[in-house]
């Protein structure tokens, strides 16, 4: 069901759009979540710990995938709120293209530098055949996501929060039972928890696919909307590859994070990845809520009604901060129950995920305005800042990898996200208000 959110009160729009979103995003993680609790719980440690050492690899592509094509469907959004609805055609199909030759690129990519990029990060010896076996798998089902997400980021182009939820149950489910069946049931190893992410994201996406050029949908394509020239496909890159680039900054300062934890041995880098498991479904509202504003304000900025994103904004920032406080003071003062959720038998791993969680859940309140800022910007269509903002994050999590870490250990790695915060927050908030000011005047 699509739905204009140029119309009504900004904040039931803004809710009502992010629950679904949230549910879907939680769902989403579910397929991190049963990977980390199956090979924990079933096969030991030193699997957690390699499974958790591919992360910052993962984040680096899939994150790169998830930020391109949420980029290239803000051009569907401004052309959907801008009643284009033939331009809303052509810039599906232009996602559709670009997502395909972008698939093919990043899985060659992943497959062929997967064992370099794990020796560079100097993964442990005792983990490194089982985190290689996972993420080659991981890399060689990239298309997968892409799908799912070029799909899924148009729906949300035209208001529809809600298809992509349930085919997200459904896939999540499906992963579930695929993760217990390889790992339990046919001894697969971490290999089984790869091969389960894969296939349950397939699912998702072939799912998705006839629902989205069903009869009388926006998207139900004819000859003509396959017809766009160079200028299209140049405006579609001119968002989606500095978006996608903006993640990939992030994500290359968690791979020299994650190099320096792996230096610290496998029981810290256990606990670090139980933590970050917790800390992805603390935050998944405030990720939520920003990934809302980009449609939100994209669909506004076609119809020209800057007030109202102004108004969005600041409705939004106020109900995101006040869920950060909330979920941080959870983390601080039972963060170690969570952990135990993951980690058995070893009350060392439990204690330093803890310390994780303390550490970063009192700076929630930080990342709630970096989300809802940098996805505005996006809406908007200005990237220059929100790269900055990226590049800083980089540059605060490089700092508390190779200093902080040398000096303080597993506290210096658990601080690297509340700096990167802090210094991609600032200039993300001057950004905003300025581009208001401007775009009112």
């Amino acid at each position: 069901m699509i739905k204009d959110l140029t119309q009504g009160s900004p904040i039931k729009l803004i809710v009502l759009f992010t629950i679904p979103l949230l549910i879907g995003n939680l769902f989403q993680q579910f397929y991190n979540i049963a990977d980390t609790f199956i090979v924990g719980r079933t096969i030991g440690i030193n699997a957690l710990a390699a499974v958790g050492c591919t992360g910052c690899l993962m984040f680096l592509v899939i994150g790169y995938i998830f930020g391109f094509t949420s980029g290239t469907a803000i051009i569907t959004a401004q052309r959907f709120g801008a009643g284009d609805m033939a331009g809303v055609r052509r810039s599906f199909v232009i996602n559709l293209v670009l997502g395909a030759f972008m698939a093919a690129v990043l899985t060659i990519i992943g497959v062929i530098f997967a064992r370099p990029l794990l020796r560079l990060m100097q993964t442990p010896p005792e983990i490194f055949e089982d985190a290689y076996q996972f993420i080659v798998i991981i890399f060689y089902g990239l298309a997968t996501s892409m799908l799912f997400n070029v799909l899924s980021n148009s729906l949300r182009a035209v208001g529809n929060s809600q298809a992509p939820l349930w085919f997200l149950i459904i896939s999540s489910v499906l992963n579930i039972i695929l993760v217990y069946c390889f790992i339990c049931g046919l001894k697969m190893g971490v290999e089984g928890a790869a091969l389960a992410t894969v296939s349950a994201q397939l699912v998702s996406g072939l799912l998705c696919l006839p629902y989205i050029l069903k009869k009388g949908s926006v998207f139900q394509l004819t000859k003509s909307d396959w017809q766009f020239n160079c200028r299209e496909l140049w405006e579609h890159l001119q968002i989606g590859l500095p978006m996608g680039f903006q993640l990939s900054i992030i994500a290359i300062g968690v791979v020299v994070l994650q190099f320096a934890l792996n230096k610290l041995g496998s029981v810290p880098v256990a606990a670090f990845t139980a933590a970050q498991r917790i800390d992805m479904v603390a935050v998944l509202p405030l990720m939520s809520f920003g990934i809302t504003m980009a449609t939100f304000t994209a669909q506004n900025y076609g119809a020209q009604k800057i007030g109202r994103i102004r108004n969005g904004v600041f409705q939004c920032a106020v109900m995101s901060i006040s869920y950060s406080v909330l979920i941080g003071l959870i983390l601080i003062f039972y963060g170690d129950y969570f952990s135990e959720f993951f980690i058995t038998a070893n009350p060392n791993a439990v204690a330093l995920s803890h310390k994780y969680l303390i550490v970063n859940g009192s700076m929630y309140f930080v990342l709630s305005l970096l989300f809802i800022f940098r996805y505005t910007l996006q809406g908007l269509g200005k990237n220059a800042i929100p790269t900055l903002a990226g590049i800083m994050e980089l540059v605060m999590r490089i700092f508390a990898a190779l200093i902080l870490t040398h000096y303080w250990g597993y506290f210096g790695a658990c601080i690297a996200n509340p700096l990167a915060w802090l210094g991609a927050c600032v200039p993300l908030v001057l950004a905003f208000v300025v581009t208001i000011k401007s775009k009112s005047s």
